[in-house]
């Protein structure tokens, strides 16, 4: 807790600390459903947990409140697990390290995990509040949803009758002062086709081929940036290279998480050893030129090439000859932006990551859009990359979008708020990344919801960092905006 020494609300960052100890990868939530259900029942608070680990803690309203509408805050308790490629970190088992940096909170090498334990931690200390600390609310349920990060398992799983709430408050939202009324709907695209294991052609020599130093971040979020992907570099040097040469593929490692964009990306290739200083060379030009078209958006670039001990095999020529077309033809970033909202991307397409495993080749791909028609047309769209080269693929179920309601009753409370607190009006829009409110709505159409947090950026990557101010106001608003929600 030194590292958060002198914050406030003090209560609030005491849970993140404590939250930051517990791993919580996405798929191996245990050590935070077991810490969020002890916290439940330490507080003597009605705590219950449904098949897929969803964990919801219910607290009475305080005195005089008792008849207002009742409320769900709603976060989850999942984190993105991506570090950079010189640290060593296990998140299954090491506590994320945070340190301060000016006004921000970072942590050392790894994501953070803000996204979303603040909202958490804002949950625990609500409901760990005691009858002097001020606080006032009707009654009060917090949900934690589990793997939101990558399939969205808890909101899916989540059944009718598990909530007793009218009103949603979601905390997974990453610039203060702005309230969200909608979402993107989403879909993933797979494919992945196997290949041969050859030897080594007699005189040829083995490079390894690095693409590092980029931002990353969300690939909702910061789609429209103008930032690199690693996968789409990589394969464009790639492409390069067989021009002038025989070259071969012996591995391929890019990126990793579908709702990331791409960071790192790492290749072994072999070539004629007469033509090593030559496919050098090229590479070496390459890089200043992607450089330089990235200088505004990525100034961390750092395309590296060099020798490597030989691979124990190569991949088959026409396999890698697939692999490299097929990445380098797959569209990734912007498709399309919103007709009548300035500045909203409309639909977009991420190419996630490329990985060999056991004789196969996959590649991760992620579409999302505001309406459901773009959403299936990109995804078609890239299926059609993946059909034309002849190799598998297939479409995740998908989730739905979060239809914007200018009418809501919750959205006219928070704004009224926010102006009241702060003597400024807070943005209201839509945001491009996927919440878990559209599949809230599925299952309880009867939901008013909004969501709002304090301000993160580059989620999602190693560079995630929290705004230490903007958590104090995220606060001051979710406190008032419970004190002024309307009688049932």
């Amino acid at each position: 807790m030194e590292t958060f020494k002198g914050l406030q609300p003090e209560i609030v960052w005491k849970y993140f600390y404590d939250i930051c100890q517990v791993p919580r990868p996405s798929k191996q939530e245990e050590q935070i459903i077991d810490f969020l259900m002890d916290f439940g029942k330490s507080n003597n608070l009605e705590t219950k947990k449904d098949e897929a680990g969803n964990v919801l803690i219910s607290k009475p309203a305080t005195k005089g409140m008792e008849g207002i509408k009742s409320v769900v805050l709603q976060s989850h308790m999942d984190m993105v697990c991506e570090k950079n490629s010189d640290v060593d970190h296990d998140f299954t088992k090491d506590p994320i390290v945070p340190f301060i940096d000016g006004e921000w909170v970072r942590a050392t090498g790894t994501t953070l995990g803000a996204d979303c334990g603040i909202g958490m931690a804002t949950q625990l200390a609500i409901l760990s509040a005691g009858p002097d600390s001020g606080i006032e609310h009707g009654p009060l349920e917090c949900l934690f949803t589990v793997d939101e990060e990558t399939g969205l398992t808890g909101a899916f799983a989540l059944q009718p009758g598990f909530l007793n709430s009218t009103v949603l408050l979601n905390l997974d939202s990453e610039d203060e002062g702005e309230i969200f009324i909608g979402c993107a709907g989403g879909i993933d695209t797979l494919a992945s086709f196997p290949f041969k294991q050859e030897p080594v052609p007699d005189g040829y020599i083995s490079l390894k081929v690095s693409v590092t130093g980029l931002k990353g971040g969300h690939s909702g979020d910061d789609i429209d940036k103008g930032l690199g992907n690693a996968n789409k570099v990589l394969t464009r040097c790639l492409w390069d290279i067989s021009g002038i040469t025989d070259m071969r593929l012996a591995y391929i490692d890019g990126g990793n998480l579908r709702n990331a964009i791409a960071r790192e990306a790492f290749a072994i290739i072999s070539v004629s050893g007469d033509q090593s200083g030559e496919v050098k060379n090229r590479i070496n030009a390459l890089s200043e030129i992607i450089k330089k078209e990235l200088s505004v958006t990525e100034p961390g670039l750092i395309l590296n090439i060099g020798d490597i001990d030989p691979p124990a095999f190569v991949i088959d020529k026409v396999s890698t000859d697939k692999l490299i077309r097929i990445v380098y033809s797959l569209p990734h970033g912007v498709i399309s932006m919103h007709p009548d909202i300035e500045g909203l991307v409309q639909t977009s397409t991420n190419l996630a990551s490329v990985k060999i495993e056991d004789n196969t080749i996959s590649i991760t791909t992620s579409q999302r859009s505001s309406i459901d028609s773009g959403k299936d047309d990109i995804a078609r769209m890239v299926a059609s990359v993946f059909k034309l080269a002849g190799v598998n693929y297939e479409h995740t179920d998908g989730y739905p979008g979060w239809a914007p309601d200018t009418n809501s009753e919750i959205l006219k409370i928070a704004v009224d708020s926010y102006e009241r607190l702060f003597s400024v009006k807070p943005v209201v829009r839509a945001i491009h990344a996927g919440l878990e409110c559209g599949l809230f709505l599925e299952k309880y159409p009867g939901l008013d919801m909004i969501s709002f947090g304090p301000t993160m950026r580059g989620v999602h990557s190693p560079d995630e960092r929290l705004n230490t101010g903007t958590v104090l106001k995220f606060w001051d608003h979710l406190i008032d905006v419970l004190k002024h929600v309307p009688e049932r």
